[in-house]
């Protein structure tokens, strides 16, 4: 038996096995030979299938529950005590029915399966920006991907100590019945139960569920900020510099993590460094910057559409060492996604378990697809090409620029700046993104995603810009603000810039601007570069595509204002009362412009 030195941890392990009653008990001490013996029992259980070990080293496939392959939004509550602290744009739940739903799902859910005790610590152990948590769970799936995306075992326990402070992290996948499936946060308690998934966003509560809901409402109390931002280092004669970027979902986001040079840009030699993909804790450093860590070890990126064009660092992320998860398994134990790398294998078993072939199509002939639209990888950190040497730096990057991005066809220029942090607060309080014809709703619908965070703000969101434009005020030296849109398309709906390797030059005017030099037009929305700003060198590009690229339409801006209004209005009395100064600051700017 394992000796426990925190009491109250141990006591609340008791507690859950008493109520899941399982069959055994196993801390997790995050050994390599412990992984690869719970490896082997995941093998025997059926959990995970070894794939052909010499093409993919290391490499492990799962397959999902077919109710069971996202997360699930509509069922992901935030418990705390006033139901205004959840605000408008997340579900809502007292503390007393989440916790009592979730006792009766719980009750005897692990009976027959061993419950494992994982402790973990959200970045490096000992970091002032690191979060320990530790989970509960019945799943060995979620055991192997969390000794890939977080820091486990002893390690962690010794730096918990006697009495220190973690969050607690129940989950059972139970039975799987989606009518038993909730996420549930209570952020006074500093306490996630999850039910009814084995999915990663749903089960892996490190993730989502710790680093950004519950993470967010610990950094307005402690006055710093929880992201769902990648971190880049643009490094460049010996000097680098570092931005955040959030984007929402299909923007982009992890292929510009691991962005590669562009060949007209080669004779400048620069490096870009990797240092997270998808969340940024971001604190006051001493000097009187703004400095990110990224808490997570690994990555859990979406498969279909990664290749060696979109991003060749993640497909060499992937190659050895990772868990595939709902992608098409091959006959000859490969693995397969849409808009991938190479042929498919000559048959195989599609994502929901069924056999498939190239070419299949259903009763209505549409194809058949042979991984699901959300099928994953999930792959260490440090196996990524073009990670930073300093990713774990306890003190983390000081960060030069905030960078905000939606997929627009017509509104949004490629680039622009925004005035100072407030009116930048205002830029990323108004992101938003035309629905593909991939997402559900209709087709260029605008879908509202202040900074990337609607479906993972723990708290009120009108709350939370207020606590964005009280950290400005608390930095000394903030970042510059920018937005971003690779998405503008012509008349044709052919996209104007080609994007991947070369948003560098993006880039590149970015942190010219914040070093105080590249050359910019005002605008009523910021600042755009000017027609030379951008390096295009070696880039077939004309210059009415830049015009087109760059263009600030006036009168289109003012007919946005009435989504943005609406939107705003959801959030009442919360909504600071800056923000509709900036609403009607830039109202004016572009009024005064179209009766010009």
């Amino acid at each position: 038996m394992k000796t426990i030195k925190h009491k109250e941890l141990e006591s609340w392990v008791n507690e859950t096995a008493k109520l899941g009653q399982p069959d055994h008990v196993y801390w997790v001490d995050g050994t390599p030979a412990e992984k690869d013996r719970l490896t082997k029992r995941a093998i025997a259980r059926g959990f995970v299938i070894p794939l052909d070990q010499e093409k993919y080293p290391g490499c492990y496939y799962s397959r999902s529950n077919i109710n069971d392959v996202a997360r699930t939004e509509h069922l992901t509550y935030i418990c705390s005590k006033n139901k205004e602290d959840a605000g408008p744009t997340n579900n809502w739940m007292s503390p007393d029915e989440g916790y009592a739903k979730s006792k009766e799902i719980l009750k005897g859910s692990m009976h027959g399966r061993t419950m494992y005790v994982i402790p973990f610590s959200m970045g490096p152990i000992g970091s002032p920006f690191s979060k320990i948590g530790v989970e509960i769970t019945d799943s060995l799936y979620v055991v192997l991907n969390m000794l890939i995306m977080t820091r486990v075992g002893d390690r962690v326990l010794e730096q918990l100590g006697t009495d220190g402070a973690y969050t607690k992290c129940l989950h059972t996948r139970a039975d799987l019945d989606v009518h038993h499936r909730f996420i549930l946060h209570f952020p006074e308690d500093n306490t996630i139960v999850s039910t009814g998934s084995a999915y990663g966003g749903n089960a892996l509560l490190g993730k989502k569920c710790l680093a950004l809901r519950i993470a967010s409402w610990q950094a307005r109390q402690e006055k710093w900020l929880a992201e769902h931002m990648l971190i880049l280092g643009v490094e460049k004669d010996g000097k680098t510099e570092y931005v955040v970027a959030a984007f929402p979902s299909a923007c982009g986001k992890t292929n510009l993590a691991m962005l590669i040079p562009p060949e007209g840009l080669k004779g400048k030699n620069y490096k870009i460094w990797t240092l997270g993909d998808d969340i940024a804790w971001l604190r006051k450093g001493r000097d009187g910057r703004l400095w990110a860590l990224n808490p997570e070890a690994g990555f859990f990126g979406v498969a279909p559409g990664t290749n060696s064009k979109t991003n060749p660092n993640a497909m060499k992320t992937m190659s050895k060492n990772t868990i595939f998860t709902n992608v098409l398994l091959g006959d000859d134990l490969s693995v397969w996604w849409e808009d991938g790398e190479g042929q498919p294998p000559a048959s195989g078993v599609a994502w929901d378990g069924t056999p498939w072939k190239p070419g299949m199509k259903d009763s209505s002939g549409k194809p058949v697809l042979g991984a699901h639209p959300n099928s994953r990888f999930t792959s260490p950190a440090n196996q990524c090409p073009s990670i930073a040497p300093n990713w774990e730096d306890p003190q983390g990057v000081p960060i030069s620029a905030v960078i905000f991005g939606g997929r627009r066809e017509r509104l949004a220029p490629l680039v622009f700046e925004s005035f100072d942090w407030a009116h930048g607060v205002y830029v990323g309080a108004t992101v938003a993104s035309e629905r593909t014809a991939a997402a559900d709703g209709k087709v260029g619908e605008v879908r509202r995603d202040p900074m990337a965070m609607i479906p993972f703000c723990g708290y009120n969101m009108g709350d939370y810009f207020g606590h964005w434009l009280e950290m400005g005020r608390e930095i000394p030296k903030p970042p510059k603000i920018f937005h971003v849109n690779w998405f503008r398309r012509d008349e044709n709906r052919k996209f104007l810039w080609p994007g991947y390797g070369e948003n560098l030059r993006v880039l590149e005017w970015i942190l010219a601007r914040c070093r105080g030099e590249g050359k910019a037009e005002k605008t009523p929305i910021g600042f755009v570069p000017a027609k030379d700003a951008l390096d295009l060198s070696g880039l077939n590009i004309s210059g009415s595509t830049v015009e087109k690229l760059l263009e600030v339409k006036p009168e289109d801006w003012v007919a946005e204002l009435d989504g943005v209004k609406a939107f705003f209005d959801k959030f009442g009395k919360t909504l600071p009362k800056e923000l509709w100064k900036q609403f009607e600051e830039l109202k004016s700017r572009l009024q005064s412009k179209v009766a010009a």
